[in-house]
Parts: structure tokens; sequence; C-alpha cells
């Protein structure tokens, strides 16, 4: 009864579902009983957890540029969802230095093209659009950033994150908010690690290319700090968002942070080293700091989900150390135990979260 079986029997769609996050989104829809449909310009690496998981066998998939507003419109129309989960984005930091004018295109007419799509739907559906806790503007201060807190970004892709949340929330007032048929709500959230991820520029995803090869991984700004958090958080949290906004539980329209518990902030150097343990290396000959920093990193950005707690009840699940093992145990299954079917790994995974969310007595998952 996970998330009050709201979505069982219901069409859902998940845009970006070919990413790390969106696939992840799309197995545990996939368990709680949803007719999974998918939007998305490509599959975007080499492996890819989309492929991995042979998820184009569990959804129903169209490729597409989220740019091109009548192709989404289409298809929006066509399939008429229930649920609409926003997560195609241009996500990677580094990308967004090379290709600047596609991160921003990307990311604020992207949302704006859905955002169109979602004004012409005649029908019941609830909208959860997703944006990043880089949208906040970023001073490095130790507080957490709050919802009512400014949006803005010093480089391109925080400020293309910053400028989606200006779309979404001119798009609500202006006409969204007046449509009876339509429950919208935004979810932020970073720093998001989880098997099944092989995008560029990411720690785990370099430590486990490199251990799983018996080489020493490179890493960059060692000690910038990071409130990690497994992928499974703030997909509960989307998906308790969804349910709380269908069952007119959540005021609509209400941007919500989710993040990990305080403990889970560690630096850089630290998650390398811990990873490495698990993988059974010695963390004192795993890594090593490179100078080759192509580009300026944030060292400090955390959130403060009192919101999320307060109004949807939500708090994250899993401690440190169990993210870091349950991360480690997906990626050796895949690397050293060749694992053929890692869509049941990944099932077990989400239900080992939600046993564990359901022992913290949280509502989603009782």
């Amino acid at each position: 009864m996970a998330f009050n079986n709201v979505y069982k029997g219901k069409k859902v769609l998940v845009t970006g579902n070919t990413g790390f996050k969106g696939s992840w989104l799309s197995v545990w829809l996939n368990m709680l009983g949803a007719e999974v449909y998918g939007f998305s310009n490509e599959i975007p690496t080499t492996p890819s957890m989309f492929e991995v998981c042979n998820l184009a066998d569990k959804v129903c998939h169209r490729f597409g540029d989220i740019r091109d507003k009548e192709l989404m419109n289409a298809y929006i129309q066509e399939i008429k969802p229930d649920f609409i989960f926003h997560l195609a984005a241009q996500a990677i930091v580094s990308t967004s230095y090379e290709n600047p004018f596609d991160t921003i295109t990307t990311n604020v007419v992207g949302t704006a093209s859905v955002l169109e799509a979602i004004r012409n739907i005649t029908w019941e559906c609830t909208c959860v659009l997703i944006t990043s806790d880089k949208a906040y503007d970023n001073v490095e201060w130790i507080w957490g950033y709050r919802e009512t807190d400014a949006v803005g970004g010093k480089d391109v892709y925080s400020g293309s994150k910053g400028a989606a949340e200006l779309v979404i929330k001119s798009y609500w007032k202006s006409f969204i908010a007046a449509m009876p048929n339509i429950k919208l709500g935004v979810g932020r959230a970073g720093n998001v690690i989880g098997g099944g991820d092989w995008a560029k520029d990411r720690i785990i995803v370099d430590c486990v290319k490199a251990f799983s090869q018996g080489e020493t991984v490179e890493i960059r700004c060692p000690q910038s700090t990071r409130p990690w958090q497994h992928v499974l958080e703030p997909l509960s949290g989307y998906l308790t968002l969804g349910w709380y906004l269908y069952e007119n539980k959540s005021e609509n329209g209400e941007p919500y942070n989710f993040g990990p518990r305080a403990e889970q902030t560690k630096t850089v150097f630290e998650l390398t080293q811990d990873l490495a343990e698990r993988w059974s290396l010695d963390k004192n000959k795993a890594a090593k700091i490179t100078d080759n920093i192509p580009f300026k990193e944030a060292s400090l950005l955390k959130l403060n989900c009192d919101k999320a707690l307060a109004y949807l009840k939500w708090h994250s699940t899993f401690h440190y150390d169990q993210c870091v093992n349950v991360i480690a145990d997906w990626y050796k299954a895949y690397y050293l135990e060749h694992e053929v079917d890692m869509f049941g790994l990944t099932e077990r995974q989400i239900a080992y979260y939600m046993k564990e969310a359901a022992g913290e007595n949280l509502d989603w998952a009782l």
C-alpha cells in the first residue's frame, strides 16, 4: 500500500525516463503497478541503466526533443496521463560549460514546453516538476536553503535551473492555478548518487569505473562537502508529493526540498574512501588528487527539508552507511558478479528501501 496505492493502474508519464533518476523512477512505478510512459531525446550513456535493466520492455517509450512543444503536447494528448513527472534535463555541470546554449534551452525552454502541454490538458492530472538544489542562489552559507530563499545561479547550469523555477512560477500564477483539473508541485534535490549512474564527471561513476579495472580514481576538489543522498530518497519525496497532491492533502503549486540526513554531509574524499572499502580495496591507495580542475564548483550547498517534514510527513530514510553499501552492492553485481538480472536487483533494493522507510514509520511506506 505504498503511497496509498494511488499509482496502481494509473498512466504515469516520466520525461527523461532514460536517465539515471528517470530509470529508477520507472522501475519503482512499475513495481507500484503503474502503466509507465517515457519521453526522452536519447539514451544518455553507455552503459545506461535504461538498457542494463531492459526498461524498453517494461515501459512505453518515445524519443523526442523536450523543447518541441508540438511533439510534447501531441504525446500527452495521445496517452492522457494521470500523473506527469518531469525530469528531462541537461544535468551535468561540466556539460553546461561545453554547451551552455543547449543547457539553457533544454532546462528552461524544455520546462516551458511541458507547461504549455499541461495548459492543454482537459482531464484530471497531477504534475510534479523536478528542478534541482542548484536552483538556489548559492552564497555558500552553512544553513540549508529554504523554499522561500532566492533562486539564481552564478554558472550556466545553476542559472538554467533558477530560470526554470521562474518559468514554472510564472506559468502557475498566469494560467495553471486557475485550472481545477490540474495539481502541480515542484521538487528540488541534489547530490543524488546510486547504482546505475554512468554520467560523466560524477564521483561515484569515476570510482566504480576505476575500481572495476583495478585503477586509481582521480578526484578533484577532495575537500568539497556534499550532502550525499541515495537516488531513492528524492524519488520517494516526488512520489509522496504526487500522492498528496492527488488526494488534495498538499497545497497546490508549492515547491519542496528533498535532502538527506545531516550526518550524510561528507567530503568527496571521504565518500571515495568509504566506497573503496566496500570494494575491498586499500582506501589509502584508491584515489589520487588531480590538479586538473576544468570548472569551478560551489564547495557547500545543502537544503532545509523542514517543509517536506511538516506538510508531507517526509524525511530521508537511509543512513550514510546504508547508502554507500547499496551503491557498492549494485555496481559490484554489475562489474564483478556479471549479474544479468539488474532489473530484479534494482527492485530488491527498492523493496529494501521501502522496508527501512516503514521501519521509520514514514506514512508513504505504510
